[in-house]
């Protein structure tokens, strides 16, 4: 594989065990910045493990080992010199489930924040309303900011976990299966946000739904039995993949 000096994202040769369990095998692909990648594939095909290997979530699993490297700008974040707290704040994630904390819809969003030390009132303000208004909830939660997160929708809930993920302004965006529980007016919502975000943001999706890999992504990675069978832009994967299993996959004669 030749590299993409642009690359804002790059596994090369990328393998997880969970103790005795090979769950990645020698993942190699690489993502361009302001990019959206989609990954598709069954259940249990490694494309949430991969994700949640991209801000080293699976560091906290017992057992869990790794291999090869995920570069981000270059950069090894399995160096041993890599501060992972930095490393996820460069690395916002956005999870299947929405999980507003149960606080007021502001404090949601400014947590990152003042975790950060950011805490003139201010500058909380100004960036939380931006962070609402990029996640298109502002409108819809201005007047009650200062209501509980846990009476919003759960289309609202996901987008209010958008705008905290934004609100510490990381590189990448990580999305696990974002509109999995939503309405289809919700999902309608957040693929347009995930249009809007990605002029600001290298997004890397894993969604179950093939429609919706083909509305917003610009690549497709295809994940089967922990290995990543082939990835190309979105349109190439859909129309004329180059591997079989790729194409017995989306036409739906497995999985």
């Amino acid at each position: 594989m030749t590299h993409d000096a642009t690359a804002k994202l790059r596994a090369i040769n990328f393998n997880v065990h969970y103790g005795e369990k090979h769950a990645l095998h020698d993942i190699t692909l690489e993502v361009r910045p302001n990019k959206v990648a989609a990954l598709i594939g069954p259940s249990g095909c490694g494309k949430s493990t991969f994700l949640r290997s991209i801000n080293r979530m699976n560091d906290v699993i017992e057992g869990v080992k790794t291999s090869g490297s995920i570069e981000i700008d270059g950069v090894n974040v399995y160096d041993s010199y890599v501060d992972v707290v930095e490393l996820r704040k460069r690395v916002g994630m956005v999870f299947q489930k929405s999980i507003p904390f149960p606080k007021s819809i502001y404090e949601n969003v400014a947590f990152g924040l003042r975790l950060a030390g950011n805490t003139a009132k201010s500058e909380l303000d100004e960036i939380v309303e931006q962070s609402l208004k990029r996640a298109a909830l502002w409108g819809e939660v201005s007047d009650r900011l200062d209501k509980s997160a846990m009476g919003l929708s759960g289309g609202q809930q996901q987008r209010l976990c958008i705008a905290r993920a934004i609100a510490v302004n990381p590189e990448i965006l990580l999305m696990d299966e974002p509109c999995s529980a939503l309405d289809p007016i919700s999902t309608a919502k957040i693929e347009e946000l995930i249009e809007d975000l990605k002029s600001s943001y290298t997004i890397i999706i894993v969604t179950h739904n093939m429609q919706q890999a083909a509305r917003v992504s610009d690549v497709t990675g295809f994940f089967y039995m922990g290995r990543l069978v082939e990835m190309d832009r979105t349109r190439t994967i859909f129309t004329s993949p180059a591997q079989k299993e790729t194409e017995d996959y989306i036409t739906g004669r497995f999985g």
